[in-house]
């Protein structure tokens, strides 16, 4: 709700920017706007930034000639190397390929930002559960953070990880609260104004989908053991003879394959997409006051833009929970396929 009204606050005061610049400036103001470009492009450059990266993180937010701001209406899920700020203010990041850890470019976006950020504050949260949970051992009162954090962990703990990993699955309960935890802040933190949600750009979804793949597929071979773990590959159906039992395993071994892969491939594209649909969405309603051009139609497209922003907090918190169960799942599956 509160990214709903800064949005609409920003559309409204667009047209009314637009409205007090004059129709076709001079060739005065035009080339003192051109100059003023310039200068700008040429500060971020001596800064550190390419001709590039001037351009794009320059240029982009300066007003045209006509005087008529472009508006970033879908900057919550878009990965830029810009952070756009209250009252117009812009951080630039550096560009492309400024740090280089052999061939894998290292340089930071406002994703890259986001997701530190809630890993800041996962880390905030659970360690500071933990504290309160020795600080409650020692015979002092906790408070309600503890209970709340201590509820969340334990229903992920005994809810999710274990009827699904069953046996020796207290092992793996940190790394799928982690998990939870992590991807709840990230949802999360694309609600607020100005903010950006990392979970929306596939790179994201798929580093963690293949956390999860490593895990569980690393899992399943030490619980199985190696020759038990390729058995789950190389599948022989009982009762055939050695040679058509071999062949059949060859046969169906890249079926099995393609079923591992099919995993994490899916905890990617869900993550991913639903993360994106609450966004667009909005964008779409809001977006019917200015198609249909008339002040009349104003109730409906906010009514349901609120709405839909109460839906994303919904779902920012039943996706972190999916990506933990299905996690959890997976690592079960990889564990006792034997």
């Amino acid at each position: 709700m509160i990214a709903t009204a800064a949005v609409l606050l920003a559309l409204a005061a667009a047209p009314a920017q637009a409205g007090a610049q004059p129709a076709h400036a001079a060739p005065v103001e035009v080339l003192a706007q051109h100059d003023a470009g310039a200068a700008s492009s040429r500060a971020i450059e001596s800064a550190g930034y390419g001709a590039a990266e001037a351009e794009g993180c320059g240029a982009r937010h300066a007003a045209p000639a006509g005087g008529e701001e472009q508006l970033d209406f879908i900057g919550h899920i878009m990965d830029t190397r810009e952070w756009e700020l209250p009252f117009g203010k812009v951080l630039c990041f550096p560009a492309a390929g400024t740090f280089m850890v052999g061939p894998i470019d290292m340089t930071p976006t406002k994703h890259v930002l986001f997701m530190g950020i809630a890993g800041l504050l996962t880390m905030i949260c659970l360690l500071g559960g933990a504290g309160l949970a020795a600080r409650s051992e020692g015979g002092l009162t906790a408070g309600k953070r503890h209970n709340a954090i201590e509820a969340s962990v334990l229903f992920i703990r005994d809810e999710v990880v274990m009827p699904n990993i069953g046996h020796g699955g207290e092992k793996y309960a940190p790394f799928v609260c982690t998990l939870f935890f992590f991807i709840l802040f990230c949802n999360l933190l694309g609600i607020i104004p100005w903010g950006s949600t990392p979970t929306a750009s596939v790179s994201v979804t798929a580093a963690l989908a293949f956390m999860t793949f490593v895990v569980a597929e690393i899992g399943g071979l030490i619980s199985a053991g190696p020759k038990q773990y390729l058995g789950t590959i190389f599948v022989v159906p009982k009762g055939m003879g050695r040679v058509s039992g071999l062949a059949m395993a060859a046969a169906l071994a890249p079926i099995e394959l393609v079923g591992k892969l099919t995993r994490p491939f899916a905890l990617c594209i869900r993550l991913m997409a639903n993360m994106t649909a609450g966004h667009i969405v909005l964008l779409a309603l809001i977006s019917l006051i200015f198609v249909f051009g008339s002040w009349v139609v104003l109730a409906g497209p906010v009514l349901m833009a609120v709405a839909i922003s109460f839906l994303e907090i919904f779902v920012a918190f039943l996706q972190a929970y999916i990506f933990a169960m299905l996690t959890s799942v997976f690592i079960g599956l990889a564990r006792h396929a034997h």
